[in-house]
């Protein structure tokens, strides 16, 4: 734990209630605490005094925490509730970057924005309301709901996402609609305007005319509509991007008029897992609260080529076989065997209609595939697409429309065959 000034303990008797607050601020932030908790954090803490910072950090979090991914985020918010009786103005003073513009704002960490953001979020202090005269000639504008503010919310990054605004994004992801276009079946129906013309009917119908062919019966092809599967990375390096994503398609899955014969979901970390049956739930944070629990890899390591086998093996003929769109949700980092995972790519690309990657690390202006991964993926897909906001999400629509569309791959691909760089490494 890094090391803060002496605890400055309220001189009115009220810890517990600034414990409860805390917790609060905690709540706000993603943590899932609830009364309890909050009760045996205060007789913990009158078990054990608070004369050590060191100690009360500890039994705190003893009480509060119960994931690995919760552990930033506590700290920051005890660092920034119990530093002094002014934390108000260190967190105003902290948010200030986001009304300077999105550049600014990118450079704070993820986890101190969402501990800012908890704090300030529906806190309501003790202190008497400011004198009329006081706010004379001062003018409170709301602009979260303007035009401009949620233009910018579509563009920002999901991991500089304040608790506030990624409340607002999956509000606006529940609204995405993802079209497809029906496909053209070898079957053929029964059709007044069809151009092909049906000679069985046409006797048959002759036959009770008493051999007398009245009207050319004719056939169309048949129109059916293909399934969409998403296989979404839920790794440590791809968490913040997957959770909205699962959103995403959440609301997608659920959707009506898109088209969509089914839609699956699997995701991967170190091992696969389908969360399909999860994502019938109407309600996204039971859906979602079912699929993690399922999902026993999140924020895990990567075998994205041993995941790829598993569902080649396993899905692949059972969800792939009537012409699906398939959505690989990853950043391409694996340490595994590039030559496996090149030929797992190759296999599912040979399997779907079309093969959409969504990466977040293009968000980045000079990326390029250096990786082993990434290196070994590209070959095999057939469009290469940012995924790291809300407008790169709502852009697939354009992209499954269009199968013309490569998005980043015949650049990257000239930047292969220029020896792009090694064969492992960074970005």
């Amino acid at each position: 734990m890094p090391q803060y000034a002496p605890l400055d303990i309220p001189e009115d008797g009220k810890l517990a209630a600034n414990i409860t607050h805390f917790a609060r601020a905690l709540r706000r932030a993603g943590l899932p605490i609830g009364p309890g908790r909050v009760v045996d954090a205060v007789r913990a803490v009158a078990a054990t005094g608070f004369s050590e910072r060191r100690d009360f950090y500890w039994v705190l979090h003893a009480c509060f925490v119960s994931r690995p991914e919760h552990r930033a985020v506590f700290a920051q918010v005890f660092r920034l509730y119990w530093r002094d009786p002014r934390y108000l103005e260190q967190m105003m003073s902290f948010m200030l970057p986001a009304l300077r513009g999105v550049q600014e704002e990118r450079r704070a960490a993820p986890a101190e924005k969402r501990a800012a953001g908890a704090l300030l979020d529906g806190l309501e202090p003790e202190a008497p309301p400011p004198d009329a005269d006081a706010g004379e000639g001062v003018v409170e504008v709301d602009a979260s709901l303007t035009a401009s503010a949620e233009e910018r919310l579509r563009t920002l990054d999901f991991e500089q996402m304040s608790v506030a605004e990624m409340a607002e994004a999956k509000r606006l992801l529940a609204r995405l609609v993802l079209p497809v276009r029906p496909l053209i079946s070898r079957r053929t129906v029964a059709a007044r305007a069809g151009r092909m013309a049906d000679w069985q009917a046409t006797m048959r119908g002759a036959m009770r005319q008493g051999g007398e062919v009245t009207a050319l019966a004719r056939r169309a092809r048949r129109l059916r509509w293909p399934n969409l599967v998403v296989l979404c990375d839920i790794s440590g390096s791809m968490a913040d991007y997957s959770r909205m994503v699962l959103h995403f398609l959440h609301a997608v899955a659920n959707q009506k008029g898109a088209g969509w014969a089914r839609v699956h979901g699997f995701t991967f970390g170190t091992r696969l897992t389908n969360i399909t049956r999860h994502l019938a739930a109407r309600d996204v944070d039971a859906a979602l609260a079912a699929a993690g629990a399922e999902a026993q890899d999140w924020r895990g390591g990567t075998r994205i080529g041993d995941c790829l086998h598993a569902f080649n093996r396993d899905w692949s003929r059972r969800v792939l076989g009537t012409g699906a769109v398939v959505l690989l949700i990853t950043d391409g980092l694996d340490r595994g065997d590039a030559a496996a995972l090149g030929h797992e790519m190759a296999r599912l690309h040979l399997s779907a209609r079309r093969l959409i990657w969504v990466n977040p690390l293009l968000r980045w202006e000079g990326f390029a595939p250096r990786a082993g991964g990434i290196r070994s993926m590209l070959p095999h897909v057939d469009t290469f697409r940012a995924g790291h906001s809300i407008a790169t999400l709502e852009a697939l629509a354009t992209v499954i429309s269009d199968p013309r569309d490569g998005g980043e791959k015949a650049r990257l691909m000239r930047l292969l065959g220029d020896g792009g760089g090694p064969e492992a490494g960074g970005l």
